[in-house]
Parts: structure tokens; C-alpha cells; sequence
């Protein structure tokens, strides 16, 4: 018995995976995010538009509006950061200034996100009030473990933001040449105590 050809039809397509949309809009999250970024440190907060951050990620103004709702859900965003803290209890009392110290570090220098937050921080009221947030709930926890007297935790957790946040400012923003060509071991060597001090002294 002949063997019956199958009808011609037209090729199945290949089957979509289902990552490739999420994908897409992981880049599309990140192309909006690093353009806003630039933007808001750039223009400061009122005078970026939309538009012209959709520009330079160079997409459709409405992408922008349907992933972060509003100028201010964007601003939001771009001031969302994570420190990455270790948990307090797994921060070794004795060499804590020396262990934050080192974290910053890599945290600046793996990637410029932290970077550019700090640019729209200091171009920006908004920007500066998001940036004491960050620094002081993430720091706060760690503070209030160590510290001798738990009430002083609030000072310092600022106080170690200030000797932090400073340091970023001269190496990576402003980037004055003594800051910037200090080696690693040595800015250890210098902000570690001060850092330890500031965490775990008993007094000024």
C-alpha cells in the first residue's frame, strides 16, 4: 500500500523561548535605568524628561512610562540601591572597619551604578535625602550591633556614611588625582581604623 505524502503546509516556527522576553525587558529595564542615571545627574531632577532620557536609551518615550509609571517611579527607581551588607552577625567585631572598608571598595569599583547614584545625590535634593536612606537603614543595623551603647547606633552609622561617602566622592566623582592614585591597601590602611573607631569605641 503506497505510503501517502503529507500535505504541504507551511513551516512550523521555531518555538519561542520563554526567556527571550524577559530578557528583552531586563535590557530594556537596564538601557532606561543607565540613561536615567546620567540624566538625572546631568540635568538634576526637574529639568531630565522623559523624553530625553528615552532618547539617550534610544527607545519610545511610552516604553519608559509603561515600565516605571511616572518620572518620579523612575527617579525612584534610579535611586534604589542595595549595599549588599554582610548580615551583623557575621561581621568579625574585631576587624569590622577593615571588612566595610574592603566591601565599599569592590562595591565601587565592580560597577558604576553606585557611582551615579552619588552624582544625582549630590545634584539633587531628593537625590541626597534617598542617598541618607540608603546608607543609614543598611549601616543602622550593623551600628546597633556593635556599638557599645545601642543609643548612639543612629551617630554612628552616619558617621561611618560620612567617611565612606567621602572617600567615593574624591576617588570616583570628583576624582581628585591623590585619591584616585592611592592604592587600594593603602585607603585600607587609612579608613579601617577610623571606621573600626567610629563602630566599636567606647568614646570619641
Amino acid at each position: 500500500m503506497p505510503v501517502k505524502e503529507p500535505s504541504a503546509t507551511a513551516p512550523a516556527s521555531p518555538p519561542t523561548s520563554p526567556q527571550a522576553s524577559p530578557r528583552r525587558s531586563d535590557t530594556t529595564r537596564t538601557a532606561i535605568l543607565t540613561a536615567a542615571r546620567e540624566r538625572f545627574a546631568a540635568d538634576g531632577y526637574e529639568r531630565a524628561t522623559i523624553r530625553a532620557i528615552a532618547k539617550d536609551a534610544r527607545i519610545d518615550p511610552s516604553m519608559v512610562m509603561r515600565y516605571y509609571g511616572s518620572k518620579e517611579g523612575l527617579f525612584a527607581a534610579v535611586l534604589d540601591v542595595d549595599l549588599r551588607l554582610p548580615a551583623p552577625e557575621r561581621l568579625n567585631r574585631e576587624d569590622v572597619g577593615h571588612a566595610l572598608v574592603q566591601h565599599f571598595l569592590d562595591l565601587w569599583e565592580e560597577n558604576d551604578v553606585l557611582t551615579a547614584v552619588l552624582r544625582v545625590g549630590v545634584t539633587n535634593q531628593a537625590g541626597a535625602e534617598r542617598m541618607q536612606g540608603i546608607f543609614r537603614d543598611q549601616l543602622l543595623p550593623i551600628a546597633r550591633h556593635l556599638c557599645p551603647d545601642p543609643e548612639q547606633a543612629p551617630v554612628r552609622a552616619a558617621l561611618t556614611a560620612a567617611q565612606l561617602l567621602g572617600l567615593a566622592l574624591a576617588r570616583y566623582v570628583l576624582c581628585f588625582p591623590p585619591a584616585v592614585a592611592l592604592p587600594r591597601e593603602e585607603i585600607v590602611a587609612w579608613l579601617a581604623p577610623t571606621v573600626q573607631r567610629y563602630l566599636t569605641a567606647p568614646h570619641p
